[in-house]
Order: structure tokens, then C-alpha cells, then sequence
């Protein structure tokens, strides 16, 4: 069984909610993870985060799940995520009408996010309350039949499988699973490939396809300062065949989510990566 190709929409912010499921089926892809979060009135520069056109507003989830939903039945595309920026100390109402959403989209789960890290609250502090109001999300997960993830993720309490691990650990992976993503691991977090995976086996429901590298940005105190930056899936620290190979031996073989922040033209991204992540998958 061959793993199967989506597109979180965050790396498409120059194509409209409308448009993606028809882009999408034509270049190969067999999924569309949608990006969920408020949509502004008005759009004056397109980028990824803030004037992102591919982007489902959180605000009336259950009406653009509907829309979604008949777009992606049009171009025969399943949901297996829907990417929402909301976290466990969200407005739990908030989270529910996001799981209802994922009902509608037939999706299996959604990603709820732990707290950022910037050690201005001591770290045990923040684990202790995540742990606790994501008790409160798994509830929800458990209603409504609809996985809660989290994400590995630099700058939050889990930027690597371990830490990952530790929080996860508190949860029963029916209902609380993570996304592995080896692209941020770069930025913080990096630990061998395939031991990460064994140790998150259970709970790994999704993968995060992207690439980054480190660049010298100058010096400071005598001493040079390196920084770490998004770079092309084939360019950067990631060498994605290794991953590929790690997520076989723990018997994964589903989504590939592409998430591809490096520059350049959205649709040559597009069919550049699948190609090259299907050249690997063929020589594993």
C-alpha cells in the first residue's frame, strides 16, 4: 500500500478555496488538508499566513465545510486534516464547531495546537496547564468522533518526537494523535528519524512534507550566528527518502501532507514536489 498525496493549503495562497480541489486533482494529489483560521475582509498582499485565499474561515466553519465539502465530492479529494490554528486553551466552543466541520468533511481529525515556548512562563507551568485543558479537548475528540492532533512544531512545548512523547503520553491515540513534521525539526527539535517515529508510533496520524536549511546570517560577540530558514524539499536538511523509509518500518502508509514554504511559483511547487516525493516512494 503506497502512501497517499495532499496539499495543506497554507502553501497555496495565491489560489482561491474554489479553485484548489480542481488544481489539486489535475497535478495528482488524492487529498486537500484545508487551512482554517479568520479570513480578512479584504486582501491586499497574498503570502502564506495573512492573505492566504485558500483558507476556510473559522468563523462560520460549518457553512465552508458545506462548500468545501461538495468541492472536493467534484473532484473526487478526501479531507484527512483540517488545519486549524486554534490551541487547547482555545474557546472550546470554537474547537467543538471545528470537530463538527470535520463530520461534515468526513475528515478523521483536526489539529489543535499546544502552547507556544519563549521562557517567559517556566516550562513545567505550561505543560502541566496544556495536559489539563487538552484532557478537555480529548473529551470533545471522544463526542464527536474526530481526532485531536498536535503538531511538532519549533517554539512550542513539543518541538521534538520526545517532548512530543512526553505530552502525548497522557492520551489515548484513539483520540489524540500528532503530525509528524521533519521540516520544522530542522528549525528545533531534530532526532534521529526513525527513533522518533518508533517511540510516537501509536499516535502518528499525518505527516508534514516540507524543507529547511541553516544559513549563516553574520556574527555577534565573536562568534557566527546561524539561522534556520525554509528551502526547497530536494535543497534543504531533510533528505526525505530516509524519512520515507523510517515511516514504512513502523508499518505508515498514508498521508503525505505537502506544506512548502520555500519560494517560488505555487503550481511548479506543486507539481515538482509530488513528483520527486513519488521518485522516492518508487526506489524505497
Amino acid at each position: 500500500m503506497g502512501f497517499k498525496y495532499s496539499v495543506f493549503t497554507v502553501m497555496t495562497p495565491d489560489i482561491r478555496v474554489d479553485e484548489v480541489p480542481k488544481v489539486l486533482a489535475e497535478l495528482g494529489y488524492e487529498g486537500v488538508e484545508w487551512r482554517v483560521a479568520t479570513v480578512p475582509k479584504e486582501v491586499k498582499i497574498i503570502n502564506y499566513w495573512r492573505g492566504n485565499l485558500a483558507t476556510l474561515d473559522v468563523t462560520r466553519i460549518l457553512e465552508e465545510a458545506k462548500r468545501a465539502k461538495k468541492l472536493c465530492d467534484d473532484y473526487g479529494l478526501a479531507v484527512p486534516s483540517l488545519g486549524t490554528y486554534l490551541s487547547c486553551d482555545s474557546d472550546p466552543h470554537r474547537i467543538e464547531e471545528a470537530m463538527k466541520a470535520a463530520n461534515i468533511l468526513e475528515c478523521p481529525q483536526i489539529r489543535v495546537s499546544v502552547p507556544r515556548y519563549d521562557g517567559s512562563v517556566e516550562y513545567n507551568e505550561l505543560f502541566r496547564k496544556a495536559v489539563t485543558n487538552y484532557k478537555n479537548v480529548e473529551g470533545l475528540a471522544r463526542k464527536y468522533g474526530v481526532r485531536a492532533v498536535i503538531e511538532i512544531h519549533m517554539g512550542t512545548i513539543c518541538p521534538s518526537a520526545s517532548a512530543a512523547y512526553r505530552f502525548l503520553s497522557n492520551f489515548s491515540p484513539e483520540f489524540v494523535g500528532v503530525i509528524y513534521d521533519p521540516g520544522n525539526m530542522i528549525h528545533e527539535g531534530h532526532e534521529n528519524w526513525q527513533m522518533g517515529l518508533e517511540l510516537l508510533k501509536p499516535y502518528v496520524t499525518h505527516v508534514h512534507v516540507k524543507n529547511a536549511c541553516w544559513f549563516l546570517v553574520g556574527e555577534e560577540d565573536g562568534g557566527k550566528r546561524w539561522r534556520p530558514m525554509h528551502a526547497p524539499l530536494r535543497e534543504g536538511f531533510v533528505h526525505w527518502k530516509d524519512v520515507l523509509s523510517a515511516l514504512k518500518k513502523i508499518g505508515y502508509s498514508t498521508w503525505l501532507s505537502l506544506e512548502d514554504f520555500s519560494s517560488g511559483n505555487t503550481l511548479a511547487k506543486l507539481r515538482d514536489d509530488i513528483s520527486y516525493l513519488r521518485s522516492l516512494e518508487s526506489s524505497l
